[in-house]
């Protein structure tokens, strides 16, 4: 998912992706501990994934008590 349509999300659409994103890191690890994976390479893009609406959440926290001080 790029960080331009990670941006354009609102705070609860941003919290439902995580949780999927998550659950999907679940499954692919299991699937890899089996052998049933067959492209490694999406572990780490769904980390990456996690990483930038972590990231985008947190600026949207920051972003807000900035405005109430």
């Amino acid at each position: 998912m790029k960080l331009d349509k990670i941006r354009e999300l609102t705070q609860a659409e941003l919290v439902e992706e995580l949780k999927k994103q998550k659950n999907e890191l679940f499954n692919l690890r299991f699937q890899h501990v089996t052998g049933q994976l067959e492209n490694p390479i999406k572990i780490r893009d769904v980390k990456k994934d996690i990483a930038r609406i972590k990231t985008v959440i947190r600026e949207n926290e920051i972003e807000s008590q900035e405005a109430i001080s």
